[in-house]
């Protein structure tokens, strides 16, 4: 009644069986149930899902070299480019070392759920693990045809009951901007704020960097992460 339509159409929408929805009424929806801008978009994407276009010289999971250089140009910011997925497919010197040592660090997804030292590690743990879920949510509308991140999905929910949780509640939003706060076996605490921002050259991919709030203690740990990188190299 609120979004304007027929009891039987609304019935007939959350069944399947119209699937040509105007976006007058995903909007009239979208009102209605209070969803957020993340929230819209992905249910026009669910409504309309885009095709993915996959070319065959364009490989998604490797990074090009000229960013692979620029990204060891930094040596106070760590970096890491991660795709769909949130498979970690390049990163700076100091971007490794933020994950050394720890399991499943190639994978963001599996380190936060099937690594039990990411409860120490992220420091909010359940804030960063619903966040990342979000994140796959989204990635899933958007490129529902990637079998390897379904397999994923299948993964994560056959040995995760908080992933099964979190799933559960359909929650979507990209990455963009945040800060994470760290405990790092080494370094000790950190809170550091990241950027997000698209490879253009490469759809898909995702460059974050991060950074600690000048003359913090942070800024501090990072500078002490920093030192011990460059005496290994």
């Amino acid at each position: 009644m609120l979004a304007g339509v027929s009891t039987d159409y609304y019935i007939r929408l959350e069944q399947g069986r119209e699937r040509h929805p105007s976006d007058q009424v995903l909007d009239a929806l979208a009102q209605v149930l209070q969803l957020d801008a993340w929230a819209t978009d992905h249910l026009h994407e669910l409504a309309r899902p885009k095709a993915i276009r996959r070319a065959a010289d364009v490989p998604v999971d490797r990074v090009s070299p000229t960013l692979e250089r620029l990204m060891l140009s930094w040596r106070n910011n760590p970096a890491v480019v991660v795709n769909r997925r949130l498979d970690v497919l390049a990163g700076n010197s100091l971007g490794a070392a933020l994950y050394e040592g720890l399991d499943h660090s190639d994978n963001l997804l599996r380190l936060t759920f099937l690594n039990p030292d990411a409860r120490v590690f992220y420091r909010d743990w359940e804030k960063d693990a619903a966040s990342k879920t979000a994140q796959l949510h989204t990635a899933a509308a958007a490129d529902h045809d990637d079998p390897l991140l379904h397999e994923l999905i299948e993964e994560l929910s056959r040995e995760s009951a908080d992933f099964r949780r979190m799933w559960a509640r359909h929650d979507v939003r990209a990455k963009t901007t945040d800060s994470v706060r760290f405990h790092h076996h080494f370094a000790g605490d950190l809170t550091l704020s990241y950027e997000a921002f698209t490879v253009n050259s490469c759809p898909g991919q995702d460059l974050f960097i991060f950074q600690a709030e000048p003359g913090s203690t942070s800024e501090q740990a990072l500078i002490k992460l920093g030192s011990r990188v460059a005496s290994l190299t």
